[in-house]
């Protein structure tokens, strides 16, 4: 989608890891091919195996430093697109729900109000679907948990089809994959200072 001397933007495909995971089967992932590529790549952020859509990554050292700063400092714009269950009442919100890891179901999370982190997530309707009954919603992470958004829809009654670990089994049929796509990323160039918007349609 986009590259220069500094860094790359590219599309995730669904199915594939960010980072390696435990052993051979699980080394392929967006890090490794990217690199075998472009020497020196190195990821700043991570999608969900199976969330298709907008990656960044540093092409040196100083870039990989400043992209990575501006992840943690949360000046970089970020949003998703999902499906999910059912006709979401209102119009927006904003769930303010921390999130833990899940020890007796890895790798699931929880919601944990005694030892999990802030996680914050805007959300809006941009329609709703009928036959069968879904909403196409817009996202905004104001953190980056993992499995957040998809954790946060799921508790406010609204999992996200297709998704194998929080949807019950009627919308996780109803879908080949998870309804998930980084649909746009905003950041600052790290030698040019200019701000950058990347957009990509959701594939569903």
């Amino acid at each position: 989608m986009h590259v220069d001397a500094h860094l790359i933007v590219i599309e995730k495909q669904h199915g594939l890891l960010s980072v390696p995971g435990i052993g051979e089967a699980k080394a392929d992932c967006i890090a490794r091919r990217v690199a075998e590529d472009f020497a020196g790549a190195r990821i700043v952020h991570r999608l969900d195996r199976d969330t298709s859509g907008l990656m960044v990554l540093g092409l040196n050292a100083s870039s990989h430093r400043a992209l990575s700063m501006q992840f943690e400092a949360r000046s970089v714009r970020k949003e998703y697109e999902a499906l999910v269950g059912g006709h979401c009442a209102e119009e927006h919100g904003v769930i303010d729900l921390p999130i833990a890891k899940d020890p007796a179901n890895p790798p699931r999370q929880r919601i944990d109000h005694e030892h999990g982190r802030p996680s914050v997530t805007a959300w809006r309707v941009v329609e709703r679907l009928t036959s069968p009954t879904r909403t196409r919603v817009r996202l905004d992470p104001r953190t980056g948990r993992s499995h957040q958004l998809r954790l946060h829809m799921r508790t406010i009654g609204h999992p996200m089809l297709g998704d194998d670990l929080y949807a019950p089994d009627d919308l996780l049929r109803l879908a080949p994959r998870l309804c998930l796509h980084a649909t746009l990323l905003e950041f600052t160039h790290p030698a040019t200072h200019e701000r950058l918007v990347f957009q990509s349609p959701a594939p569903f």
